[in-house]
């Protein structure tokens, strides 16, 4: 993953009903006609503007909410999406409720979502936070579509959907396949969203480099023909994207596949394959070395380099 990436959450996996519902987020539900929003926390909704009236349910953060009706400026009538072409209405208090017309309030919404990914990321943090995460960011691109913070947000949203979503799939028997065609790969909608919205910049570029994912085999099983096709696919990113922030890193990725095919073609007994390989690997740490000199990538390509030029095997369990 790009260095820039946020902080994993794997270990707070959703369910997968979940990930075909946020499919849903996308696709524009139709709201009665009103001012839109989202909430920064948990509310009740009720039956009237009464906290003794009947509870009709519990909002979560980052569901989206469309005002219907305001009353003495602590209450609002709102209809919420909670799931899966489910809507509900009802009264909420009008407290950490941004609408779309909040000053600041993308800034607002966005920095819930920071704080629900940090929670996320903690062994003991909020359950469901990763959910919550997720929904906020989307709602930050969603409601405030021309704020500085939208394609960030869009990306992180695609990006922790993508965690969850790999962690599911590389947990299969089917991901130690070596042909990547035999597994279901992550699905690249969300990121391929990211690329069209926002093209040419940043985020653009860390949602292309995702994609490289679904392109690489489970397990290489000591042949030739994964790591070629991988050190080509990383190579190609970096020549089409050598601007993006993760263009040292796919350069170093490269690397260590033609590093690993030195001592692959030798098995193989192809000498001269593997003579070129070595060359190959040591002209790609050389050009992360003088690319991005203040990277952690040319710390981890110098000693790549080292060990290249030496002879000593990067791949398997040689010992010397």
């Amino acid at each position: 993953m790009p260095v820039s990436a946020r902080a994993r959450i794997s270990s707070k996996i959703l369910p997968v009903v979940f990930l075909f519902s946020l499919l849903h987020l996308n696709l524009g539900v139709a709201f009665a006609a009103g001012e839109h929003g989202t909430l920064i926390r948990v509310a009740k909704m009720y039956l009237t503007p009464d906290p003794n009236s009947t509870t009709l349910a519990e909002i979560e953060r980052g569901r989206e909410l469309v005002v219907l009706e305001n009353t003495n400026g602590n209450w609002a009538h709102v209809e919420a999406l909670l799931g899966e072409e489910k809507t509900v209405s009802g009264w909420i208090l009008d407290k950490g409720f941004v609408r779309s017309t909040n000053p600041n309030g993308d800034k607002i919404v966005f920095g819930e979502a920071a704080d629900a990914e940090d929670e996320a990321s903690r062994r003991h943090g909020r359950r469901d936070a990763d959910k919550d995460a997720l929904r906020l960011y989307y709602r930050v691109y969603d409601l405030f579509p021309n704020s500085p913070l939208a394609g960030q947000a869009l990306y992180r949203a695609a990006d922790i959907r993508w965690q969850v979503e790999r962690a599911d799939v590389m947990s299969r028997p089917s991901a130690k396949e070596r042909d990547p065609g035999l597994r279901e790969g992550m699905n690249e909608d969300w990121m391929k969203e990211v690329m069209k919205k926002f093209p040419g910049g940043k985020w653009a570029d860390l949602a292309a480099y995702h994609l490289i994912e679904n392109k690489l085999c489970g397990e290489w099983q000591g042949t030739s023909k994964c790591p070629e096709k991988e050190a080509d696919h990383y190579e190609k990113y970096a020549a089409d994207r050598p601007g993006s922030p993760a263009a040292p890193e796919a350069l170093y990725q490269a690397a260590k596949r033609r590093a690993a095919l030195v001592d692959i073609y030798k098995t193989e007994e192809e000498k001269k394959k593997a003579e070129e390989a070595k060359g190959k690997a040591i002209a790609l740490t050389q050009r992360i070395i003088s690319q991005y000199p203040q990277s952690d990538w040319a710390a981890r390509a110098e000693r790549l380099k080292f060990l290249v030029e030496q002879n000593v095997p990067t791949f398997g369990n040689a010992v010397e």
